[in-house]
Formats: structure tokens, C-alpha cells, sequence
């Protein structure tokens, strides 16, 4: 067999790379798709109890396929329609439709991330090694606001097979966060299309954990409306702490309180549990040493004088007043008096990339009450 040409070999190398390029571009379209679809489920999870049967492949494939070779660049949707997976995510595309999405506006905008994506991976190589979900929960705290579409992706089946796909765009130096950023728009539309279908698209009240803990256990911190205090689980899932950060952070406290086990286990038990680990959270990735605040705990024990039934309560107020309060300094004034009211009435959404009047106006629902004061910002390039 001949050896082909240096100009043949050239030509190849740029198809074979071209291939991977789209490849990884309609990886980008599965993630953007996985996260709208797991908005749908979780909203009507949240409003009906249980979700929507799926129609069926035949009918699904049917529909979709179309739309995909009408709205989607050719290279990519005939990727997609040659895929294994191909029918499983035609039902998602119709699902959503039949949930109130315009696929009509929205394929076209899905379509120009993963142009992007695909340009990206011709012009970058591998760069990174793959990292664990833990990383990915991170970057999702620092890219997406409090709210229903975060907590929708932690609290996904299909959560770790999302990290792996963006450890995947990331080795192949596509910028994830721009994905991440693109995907926060196009899922607070799916939430509020979905939630508008199913007669629930009025503005949410806060919650009364979220009104209650306005003041010094939130400033400063990212925290929904509904914050719901009352199930450890989900408050920490929308927190965007993971299960290894809050095990992380119960073992900071426990080691800061050297034979006082019982005293620690019970400021780990306390409802306001998750706001603190939330606060250690925010200090590491301000770069503060959180151990040496929490040390505080042990060179003052005013906490300890009181009733017992109260020593959570005020080891919860301890604990925020050591993280953030100076080390070595005097304690950070906590009680102060905040006017909940005109908190929440100057309280405003937060957009991590864009406004809304890129999109045109959409249902008023905002998705996060931002509890924030004046001071450092997180850093845009860090993951953790």
C-alpha cells in the first residue's frame, strides 16, 4: 500500500480534527439539553409531585428529527441523528416542547454554543487532566446564582455523568464557563416556561428561613428565596455545598472544639447548619484560613453560659461571629437589627452573564435573593 502524501497526510489530520471538533460540540448540545431537561423534571417534581411520562421513541424521533436538520448547522445535527442516543434525547426535545418550550427559539440559541464549542476545540488541545465532581459543583457555585436551575443540577440522577461531560469540553479546552453561563439562561427560561404551563408562574414569596436569616448569618452569602432550612439535604443542595465539603467542614468544627464532641455535634445539628458551612465555603474560596477563625470557638466560650436547650442557637451565633470577625480580633457586632422588609424590598435578582432584555421580557420570577454586602467578588478563573 503507498505511503500518501505529505499534502494527503496534512488533509487527514485536518478532517480527523475537524471530526473531533464536532464531536465535541454536540457533547456541549447533550450538557446544555441534560440541564434543560433537568429543570423540566425538577419543576414539575416541585409543582405536580411526579413527572411527565416520556413520549415514546417513534412519535419523538418523528418530531424531533426535523427541527434538528431545520435549526441546527448541518455538521452537527447530522451527528446528533446518527448518535445512540439519539432517540432518548428526541424525547427530551419533545418533552419539552409539549412542557411549554419553544423549540423554534430555542434549538437556534443551543446551536450557536456548540458553533462556538466546535470552533474552540480546532483552535485549543488538551490542556487539563480530568477532575472529580467536586471541582464541577464549584465551578456551578461560582457561575450560577442561588436557585431552581443549580439545584436541579445537584440534585440530578444524572448529576455525575454531567461533571464527567464537562471534565470532558474542559480537557478539550473549551472555556466551561461560558457553557455554564449559557445554560443558567436557557434554563431559568425552560423553569419558567414549564412553571407557566403548570399555572404556577407567580412571583415565589421568600420563604420564612430565608426572611429569618437575613442579617449577619447571610451577608455576604449566596442564598435562594425558598431557602428551606427544614430539610438538610436540599438546603445544602441549594447552597451548592456537596456531601464531602459539609463532611469537610463538620471535621474543621469538631477539630477546632478539641473534647467537646457533644458541644460540636450539636452546632453541626443545628438548622442553621448549612448558612455556616455555606460562610466556611465562601472564606476558602476568598482564600481566608477558615480553621484559625474557627479556633476562636475554644478561646471564647461565652456560649457555653445559658440554658441547654439553647446551646445550638448559640453556638450557631458563635461560630458566625469567629468566621467573620478578624482572627485574633475583637468579635464582629451580631445583633445587629435588619429591617427584613426593606431587605428584600432593595434585595435584587442576580444574573451571573446577562440581563434578561437580551431575550426579550420574560415572566418576572426571580431566582435568587442576593444577600450581599460590599467586599471581594469571587474569582472568575478559579476552580477548585
Amino acid at each position: 500500500m503507498a505511503t500518501p502524501a505529505p499534502e494527503e497526510q496534512v488533509g487527514e489530520a485536518f478532517a480527523a480534527a475537524a471530526a473531533e471538533a464536532v464531536q465535541t460540540s454536540v457533547v456541549a448540545f447533550r450538557l446544555v439539553m441534560a440541564i434543560a431537561d433537568a429543570v423540566r423534571r425538577h419543576q414539575q417534581r416541585q409543582k405536580g409531585g411526579a413527572e411527565e411520562e416520556l413520549p415514546t421513541t417513534e412519535e419523538s424521533v418523528a418530531e424531533a428529527s426535523g427541527k434538528v436538520q431545520k435549526l441546527l448547522p448541518s455538521d452537527i445535527g447530522a451527528v446528533l441523528l446518527d448518535g445512540a442516543d439519539w432517540p432518548q434525547l428526541a424525547q427530551q426535545l419533545v418533552a419539552l416542547r409539549r412542557a411549554g418550550v419553544d423549540l423554534e427559539a430555542m434549538l437556534p440559541r443551543v446551536g450557536e454554543i456548540a458553533v462556538t464549542v466546535r470552533d474552540a476545540v480546532t483552535a485549543n488541545a488538551e490542556r487539563v487532566a480530568r477532575e472529580g465532581t467536586d471541582t464541577w459543583a464549584g465551578m456551578l457555585r461560582e457561575t450560577m446564582p442561588a436557585g431552581p436551575v443549580r439545584e436541579a443540577l445537584l440534585s440530578s440522577p444524572a448529576w455525575p455523568d454531567m461533571a464527567a461531560t464537562m471534565a470532558k469540553l474542559d480537557e478539550r479546552g473549551v472555556d466551561v464557563r461560558a457553557i455554564l453561563a449559557f445554560a443558567h439562561e436557557e434554563g431559568v427560561g425552560v423553569d419558567q416556561a414549564v412553571a407557566k404551563v403548570l399555572a404556577a408562574a407567580e412571583v415565589p414569596t421568600t420563604s420564612r428561613d430565608a426572611m429569618l436569616s437575613y442579617g449577619p448569618l447571610t451577608t455576604g452569602l449566596d442564598i435562594p428565596r425558598d431557602l428551606d432550612l427544614s430539610d438538610r439535604e436540599r438546603a445544602l443542595r441549594q447552597l451548592a455545598i456537596s456531601q464531602s465539603e459539609n463532611q469537610r467542614y463538620t471535621r474543621m468544627v469538631r477539630e477546632a472544639l478539641p473534647g467537646r464532641e457533644r458541644e460540636a455535634d450539636m452546632l453541626v445539628a443545628a438548622k442553621q447548619w448549612p448558612l455556616i458551612a455555606a460562610r466556611m465555603e465562601r472564606m476558602e474560596r476568598d482564600g481566608k484560613p477558615v480553621a484559625e477563625h474557627l479556633a476562636g470557638l475554644s478561646k471564647d466560650t461565652a456560649w457555653e453560659a445559658g440554658p441547654k436547650t439553647q446551646m445550638g442557637g448559640r453556638l450557631v451565633q458563635a461560630a458566625n461571629d469567629a468566621l467573620r470577625k478578624p482572627v485574633g480580633g475583637p468579635a464582629t457586632e451580631s445583633g445587629v437589627k435588619v429591617n427584613t422588609a426593606a431587605a428584600r424590598s432593595q434585595s435584587p435578582s442576580v444574573d451571573p452573564t446577562k440581563t434578561s432584555a437580551s431575550k426579550g421580557a420574560a415572566p418576572a420570577q426571580p431566582a435568587v435573593a442576593a444577600h450581599r454586602e460590599a467586599g471581594p467578588t469571587a474569582k472568575g478563573g478559579k476552580t477548585r
